[in-house]
């Protein structure tokens, strides 16, 4: 009798890692199926037949799995449509050791079989796989060892100030594979550094850059973030950083080192020391007080000028959406807590409020006269210049519950009880004055 073949339905897997070439009329892909292809039609009296399905990856690396013909390779395999799988070379299913490792156990479990046409593996034999696991290995330590020389020549590269690729900093474009100033975004740099020296508040330039209408390279709004990125960059001295290391650059310097220096001796302290630092500098006798129209609070902000400091209070709705968003966005804080502290000294001398000062003073001590009441009232106004920003801050705060900003002007909501309270310390100093 003769001997019965049985059918293996052989399948041919091909890849290149380039594009280059593929387009054409036969590439190397195809190169790689015609040997393959060959191999098969060697075999044909042990019953080997080609399928139809091709599985092709052009320009994808052998050190990834994620590749879309070997998915659907994996999903033949697994659906039992494939027995054996031809490639002209090993390397050409997998670079990785461990990749292929998976690949093989995928391989076991449906019991399909791996060949490559030009080094005669089988790996339903041991001495396949030991030999195949040898061959992988020397495969996996050659990319190694090339990615090495890769960083290796990186590293030199770097060490040597020259520039190896990847987004430029903002300030710089790349010009023959060198960083160059760019004219404009270079003076927004040198601007962005000089006025972190005069506020030293990243939320607050941040602010100011949104204001000028300064943007990334590819139109997103600058952030704190970004902006302390860029206050940290070497770069804006000339220099090249490799792994954490600073080499002289081949690049023009945007950045003085004097100016430099004096940033990151600011950016040394804590935000918390900054921020209390820069809000003890700028008093705001209104903060938490002052709505708008829309009733949205207003927040205490600042900048300075040619040396000066400029205080203002600034809507949330602006803050939040932007200029026009609210009819009244910003009013310079001098002018509104010198109105507020001048309709509070008027109230002062009103007959009505020194009465109903007194009447509620007597509550609490019999002997307190009309006469009393006025005159601890009256002492506010001459004083108020004289008292520290803090107790100036305290007493507005005693005194005044609610601001509203609208086009018409100011409408303050007094506390009447901070009133008779304020009047109280004061006609109790006198008295000890007194004794």
């Amino acid at each position: 009798m003769t001997d019965m073949k049985i059918k293996r339905r052989c399948a041919v897997y091909t890849r290149k890692s380039s594009e280059e070439g593929l387009e054409q009329e036969f590439n190397s892909l195809d190169a790689q199926r015609e040997a393959c292809e060959a191999y098969i039609a060697s075999q044909r009296s042990e019953g080997w037949v080609l399928v139809r399905d091709r599985y092709d990856d052009g320009g994808i690396s052998g050190g990834t799995l994620d590749r879309p013909g070997l998915h659907r390779l994996i999903a033949d395999i697994e659906d039992g449509l494939v027995d054996v799988v031809v490639v002209y070379k090993i390397d050409r299913l997998s670079r990785s050791l461990a990749d292929f490792a998976k690949l093989v156990e995928v391989f076991d479990r449906n019991g399909v079989t791996f060949v490559s046409v030009t080094q005669s593996f089988n790996t339903t034999t041991s001495m396949g796989r030991l030999t195949l696991n040898i061959l992988l290995s020397f495969a996996q330590f050659e990319r190694e060892v090339t990615a090495e020389r890769i960083r290796d020549k990186v590293a030199a590269s770097r060490k040597k100030g020259m520039w190896m690729g990847g987004v430029p900093p903002y300030g710089y474009r790349v010009e023959n594979r060198k960083l160059v100033v760019d004219d404009e975004r270079g003076e927004h740099v040198r601007w962005i550094f000089a006025r972190f020296l005069e506020i030293g508040s990243g939320t607050e330039l941040a602010r100011e850059v949104a204001k000028r209408g300064i943007r990334t390279p590819r139109g997103n709004r600058i952030d704190k973030k970004y902006l302390y990125r860029m206050l940290n960059n070497r770069a804006y001295i000339g220099e090249a950083v490799h792994k954490g290391q600073s080499y002289p650059g081949e690049h023009d310097a945007i950045i003085d080192r004097e100016t430099w220096d004096r940033v990151h001796a600011i950016l040394q302290e804590s935000a918390r020391k900054r921020a209390a630092r820069t809000r003890a500098e700028t008093p705001a006798l209104l903060k938490g007080l002052i709505f708008g129209p829309d009733g949205a609070a207003f927040s205490p902000s600042h900048t300075r000028k040619g040396g000066k400091l400029y205080r203002y209070y600034v809507s949330q709705t602006v803050l939040k959406h932007g200029a026009g968003s609210c009819p009244i966005g910003r009013i310079p804080a001098g002018q509104i807590e010198a109105a507020v502290i001048d309709q509070l000294r008027a109230v002062f001398r009103q007959p009505e409020v020194v009465v109903g000062t007194w009447k509620a003073a007597r509550a609490h001590a019999d002997d307190i006269t009309e006469v009393d009441a006025r005159t601890a009232l009256q002492q506010l106004d001459p004083l108020w210049d004289e008292l520290f920003p803090a107790e100036q801050a305290r007493i507005v705060a005693l005194l005044v519950e609610h601001i509203d900003i609208g086009t018409e002007g100011l409408d303050i909501r007094l506390r009447v009880d901070g009133l008779h309270g304020l009047a109280r310390e004061m006609m109790a100093g006198n008295r000890e004055q007194v004794a």
